[in-house]
């Protein structure tokens, strides 16, 4: 056994419940709960933990999430760099089909694209409706993701194509 074993991602990789909906259940709620679930997130996936991205929304086939503009996120030009872009698209994505998952089910990103529609800006919010899966069965879903700024405009939109199958038996 390794400490590893013991990470949030390992535990929530090998529970017979999905963990992220409970922990998201349990915490959105309290004083601070959703900026406590948001670095929990990022915890599990250090290098997405980066962008501080915050989680404002998460239920089935539906989730928001909120980065701030801030100079560690910024590119030469002065505006938020296309891998933080991503970064915050593929959060956004991957918490929604986390999320809606059923209890038996884990999934991989297999592929994702991206499109950059203009310079982004201050705080970015990012929006993701996805299919709510109902088994486990090996199955692979499109989740597209828009990214918009403070004024409404879109910034970059992604699709991410996902893999959805059984947990392993441990």
């Amino acid at each position: 056994m390794n400490l590893s074993d013991f990470s949030l991602a390992a535990i929530a990789a090998s529970s017979r419940r999905n963990t992220i909906r409970e922990l998201w259940d349990r915490l959105h709620l309290l004083p601070g709960g959703k900026r406590l679930f948001s670095r929990l997130i990022g915890a599990m996936a250090p290098y997405t933990g980066t962008i501080r991205a915050d989680i404002e929304v998460l239920e089935r086939g539906r989730a928001e999430v909120s980065m701030r503009d801030r100079p560690g996120l910024r590119n030469h030009l002065r505006s938020v760099h296309a891998v933080a872009l991503v970064n915050l698209a593929e959060l956004t994505a991957n918490t929604a089909l986390a999320y809606a998952l059923p209890d038996d089910a884990r999934f991989i990103v297999a592929g994702l694209s991206i499109e950059y529609l203009k310079k982004a800006r201050g705080t970015l919010r990012a929006v993701c409706e996805c299919p709510v899966p109902d088994t486990s069965e090996r199955r692979e879903f499109q989740i597209p993701v828009s990214l918009r700024d403070a004024t409404g405009a879109e910034v970059a939109r992604a699709v991410l194509r996902s893999l959805v199958g059984p947990k392993k038996q441990p």
